[in-house]
């Protein structure tokens, strides 16, 4: 049930970035409900991944997942660069993610 809450946890904080990248656009309540949705939502189900899975394996992945999560938003929504060389590294860091849990 950990790994389920940390992929969870990882898609909220996605949730929370998109909410403070909104807030950067316009500062209304529904930018600041988004953000705060997010990130409580985030810890949150951080926090219960936690209690069945290591520490450093469970922030590592979390912010792996909140890392390449932000980065395709940005390119999908936002118009980010889609540069082969960041595609690439945002596989380094999905394939690091994977060996973690397979050694977890």
């Amino acid at each position: 049930m950990g790994w389920i809450f940390l992929m969870f946890a990882g898609m909220f904080e996605v949730v929370g970035v998109v909410g403070m990248n909104q807030i950067n656009k316009a500062k209304n309540w529904r930018s600041f409900a988004i953000f705060i949705v997010g990130i409580v939502m985030s810890f949150g189900l951080l926090s219960q991944a936690m209690k069945s899975l290591p520490m450093g394996t469970s922030y590592a992945i979390w912010t792996g997942i909140g890392t390449v999560g932000g980065a395709l938003v940005g390119m999908l929504f936002y118009g980010e660069s889609r540069d082969w060389k960041r595609l690439m590294f945002m596989a380094m860091v999905l394939g690091a993610a994977v060996g973690l849990k397979l050694i977890a």
